[in-house]
């Protein structure tokens, strides 16, 4: 145990020690942050601004047409149509050219067939579906008027109908909107948390064998040390890595939740001027209205079993191959379970409690990952346990089968291990 531990000491510090450690723990929040702000900017950056003619020969719909933002409709008298279609390729400012025909008799399976959208340069998808959605919107208009119903009378009938909801069982009402959409962001975010970090740092304990292997440094660190100290000691440093900057980022997410979450009435004043702060700091009282503890907990029980259960793997295969073209192989054995678990988490987030959210918390190979997807909806404390249990009973057992492999195939050179030569191993 001496020696594991001072293993363990000697991989977390080496890391914990270097600037790009200590800056990037710092800053990937604000990254991430910042990265968001950036993606948004383009697509608003992306967004046209279009300006169209409109020749309404019915009159139903004159001036009806509203401008936003990104549309600006003019209108433009009858007599002014000819000139306009010939002169548009040669036009500035002007994007084209919307025709509206005569509504006669009400048809208007003809109208629709008649009505054109002239244009001198290309249009968006997005733009063409809104001119299609505005002129619909008066269509729909003009029929109900044709019907007698009056504008009250429609919006009572499209008034949605709100059913409230009750669970007898723990006295909670139903997740309102905001507050399952929340709910559904931090779950994703904490399963890719999980998934990148047991890829990423899991890849780096195999690299890390696999070059102490090939620079027949293990030879030397063995006469020391029993390879099954050193394997652990790896595993359990590199934990402690990972385990820092979780503990680091959820502290600065919590206090930023405290302080969005606490704003004076100055500065919610100022915040009613950017709709983003605002949703920001509703986002962050729904995050604090949830049980935050038991969430951080069981994230990080987890993390630390499913990392040590997919690290133990991933040092067998640095072990039992000579390079990383050979590591392709075998690191599908580890990748795809978790893959399994992500993506089959996405179809629990509605149904939290289904048969497929259940075993796939319970599959040690996917528990890591869809437990973590389901806890920020509330998972009943007997499942949370019962999986805790199973994962660290097969925790313990991938260890002692990576242990095994560890300590022949770190000593064997030249030679590709076959799957029969692994079962070998194992029984040895």
């Amino acid at each position: 145990m001496k020696n594991i531990i001072l293993i363990t000491k000697r991989e977390f510090l080496t890391q914990v020690k270097k600037k790009s450690f200590v800056i990037l723990t710092l800053l990937a929040p604000l990254l991430f942050i910042a990265f968001g702000a950036i993606i948004a900017v383009m697509f608003k950056a992306n967004e046209t601004k279009s300006t169209f003619n409109v020749v309404d020969k019915s009159g139903v719909f004159a001036e009806h047409l509203k401008s936003t933002e990104n549309i600006k409709y003019v209108y433009v008298p009858e007599s002014a149509e000819k000139s306009i279609v010939s002169s548009l390729k040669d036009m500035k400012g002007t994007d084209g050219i919307l025709i509206l025909p005569e509504l006669k008799n009400n048809d208007f399976t003809t109208f629709e067939k008649e009505t054109k959208l002239l244009l001198n340069t290309k249009i968006g998808f997005d733009t063409k579906q809104k001119i299609a959605s505005d002129i619909s919107g008066l269509v729909k208009k003009v029929k109900i008027k044709n019907l007698g119903i009056t504008e009250n009378q429609l919006s009572d009938l499209d008034r949605s109908f709100n059913l409230s909801t009750k669970n007898v069982v723990d006295n909670k009402k139903a997740d309102s909107d905001l507050s399952f959409g929340v709910k559904s962001g931090l779950s994703m975010v904490l399963m890719y948390a999980v998934f990148m970090f047991i890829i990423i740092y899991g890849v780096r304990v195999m690299r890390s064998v696999l070059e102490e292997k090939n620079n027949r440094v293990v030879e030397i660190i063995i006469s020391s040390v029993k390879p099954f100290e050193l394997m652990m000691g790896k595993i359990l440093g590199v934990t402690f890595v990972a385990l820092t900057q979780f503990f680091v980022w959820i502290t600065m997410a919590v206090i930023g939740a405290f302080l969005l979450n606490k704003t004076s009435t100055s500065g919610e004043n100022i915040l009613g001027k950017f709709d983003i702060l605002e949703i920001l700091k509703q986002i962050s009282h729904t995050l604090l209205d949830l049980n935050y503890g038991l969430i951080i907990t069981v994230f990080l029980i987890f993390f630390f079993l499913g990392y040590i259960f997919y690290s133990s793997m991933y040092a067998a295969i640095g072990s039992a191959v000579d390079n990383e073209t050979e590591t392709q192989q075998f690191t599908l054995f580890a990748i795809i379970p978790l893959m399994l678990g992500m993506y089959g988490s996405f179809s629990i987030m509605n149904n939290p409690e289904g048969p497929m959210g259940f075993w796939l918390s319970m599959i040690p190979f996917t528990s890591p990952v869809a437990m973590i997807a389901r806890i920020p909806f509330g998972v009943p404390i007997w499942q949370i346990i019962l999986s805790v249990v199973i994962l660290l009973a097969t925790t313990l057992l991938m260890v002692y089968i990576a242990a095994k492999v560890y300590r022949v195939g770190i000593l064997m050179y030249g030679n590709k291990a076959s799957a029969k030569e692994l079962w070998k191993w194992i029984r040895s």
